[in-house]
């Protein structure tokens, strides 16, 4: 391990707002890690914490919490926050896969999923961070009708978490096929990160979905006939290329 992030790490033991794979901490964000109770959104994947940083500044009564499994990148983000003020941004270092096991049903308002990993092979399909399998774990400690956020530059993520969403029945409450261009004037779709500029700037399309995550289109017989649905839109829609 390099000396860089050794020192990261270091520093980050001393960040009063940064949590790594900490125990007990379910129900416990409103009242002892911002003391306020104002809603909590969360950023899964949220690598550097750009955009967590920046939600932080847009919603100054939010609490934000940026979630990732590598602290090396986590430190800016936190480190930021810090260097900002911003009392109302706070880092968890975890897998997304055990995101249940911090929060209380219902503790969470919101997600954003920014940029995540396609994975685009169709036999890693249940990776993706707004795969079904997912959204029906983020049913766990999402409030009933919160709200779900994908803003990606793949295109193959964004239909295919759309057509996830139109299978289930979710409600999709905005759809954008070119941020950039058609979102000139929204300030909150206007942040940007270090990687999404440099994507624009290779003429790669931004789009984004915001959908309403209801918790009774995750009964099982909706939610089985759903994955069906999606098993065949994989079958046609993101099968591999010939060589």
């Amino acid at each position: 391990m390099g000396k860089n992030k050794l020192k990261r790490f270091a520093e980050m033991e001393n960040f009063g707002n940064t949590f790594q794979f900490p125990e007990d901490m379910q129900g416990t964000w409103h009242k002892e890690v911002f003391k306020n109770q104002n809603p909590i959104i969360l950023e899964l994947a949220c690598g550097r914490g750009e955009y967590s940083v920046n939600l932080a500044k847009f919603f100054p009564n939010a609490n934000i919490i940026g979630v990732d499994i590598k602290g090396s990148r986590l430190w800016r983000g936190a480190k930021s926050a810090i260097e900002e003020e911003l009392h109302n941004a706070a880092f968890l270092r975890t897998y997304i896969e055990q995101i249940g096991s911090y929060f209380n049903p219902g503790e969470v308002s919101e997600i954003w999923i920014t940029f995540p990993d396609p994975h685009p092979p169709a036999g890693k399909a249940k990776k993706r961070l707004s795969s079904l399998r997912f959204l029906k774990e983020y049913t766990q400690i999402v409030k009933d009708g919160g709200i779900i956020h994908l803003k990606t530059d793949d295109q193959m993520l964004y239909h295919f978490t759309k057509a996830g969403a139109q299978a289930l029945g979710m409600k999709i409450l905005e759809d954008q096929t070119d941020v950039v261009n058609d979102c000139a004037n929204d300030e909150l779709l206007s942040i940007r990160t270090t990687y999404e500029v440099r994507w624009i700037s290779e003429g790669k399309k931004i789009t984004y979905l915001k959908m309403k995550l209801d918790h009774a289109l995750f009964e099982k017989e909706n939610f089985e006939k759903a994955n069906a649905t999606m098993q065949e839109w994989l079958r046609v829609h993101n099968a591999p290329k010939e060589p």
